[in-house]
């Protein structure tokens, strides 16, 4: 019987609603509970005392088999051996697990070839650019270099002409104004081309430099 069964398990002191709440899973109302509680109590398969109206259910103690002194003393002794081993194979099981992990993490012999073959390639690669600088060979085509030039030129063209917007915008802004010039650029953030340290006119010699340089180089 279930209700017999809640009692022998815990072996301690339970009252109907105890039981009941023990079994709630199997849905069982505590009237009858407390009738299968009488009537085991009746059968002589558990015993009870009376504490005003409320009813306290034990279970008989001679159907346990109690344990003397050397026999616990042996279950402790079997308890710390068997946790010793949990121990032992917890560590092994970490270890086990960081090997796998260490091994996972490393290439295979055929990732570690393809990646040889890759880096052999790339070497391959820069020494034939290498050879080719050395030998005195343009990498770079007299049309190519025409097109980055014209870009260049445009760029900086450009660079100037908003740069000459800026200062006849400027100069009208701060000729009637009461501030300083120098702290209403700071009060709005305004940066001049010095002040991130670019010149406009490093540009301009650069691409001077660069006409006057032999084509083929």
């Amino acid at each position: 019987m279930v209700v017999c069964s809640c009692s022998s398990q815990q072996n301690r002191p339970l009252n109907a609603q105890n039981v009941a709440d023990a079994l709630q899973k199997f849905n069982l109302k505590k009237a009858a509970i407390q009738k299968a509680l009488d009537n085991l109590a009746d059968g002589g398969r558990i015993s009870f005392k009376e504490y005003g109206k409320q009813k306290i259910y034990l279970a008989r103690q001679d159907q346990f088999n109690i344990l003397n002194s050397e026999e616990l003393n042996q279950m402790k002794e079997q308890n710390a051996k068997l946790q010793k081993q949990l121990e032992e194979q917890k560590k092994t099981i970490n270890e086990v697990e960081a090997e796998i992990k260490s091994l996972q993490s490393n290439l295979t012999l055929e990732q570690i070839c393809g990646r040889e073959a890759d880096l052999r390639m790339e070497v391959q690669e820069m020494e034939n650019k290498l050879t080719k600088l050395r030998g005195g060979v343009t990498l770079v085509s007299p049309e190519e270099r025409m097109a980055v030039e014209t870009m260049l030129s445009e760029k900086i063209s450009q660079w100037r002409k908003r740069k000459r917007m800026f200062k006849d915008i400027w100069d009208t802004l701060t000729e009637n104004s009461p501030k300083d010039p120098k702290e209403l650029r700071e009060e709005l953030g305004i940066e001049y081309d010095e002040d991130v340290g670019v010149s406009l006119q490093s540009y301009s010699d650069l691409i001077q430099q660069g006409k006057k340089r032999p084509r083929g180089y």
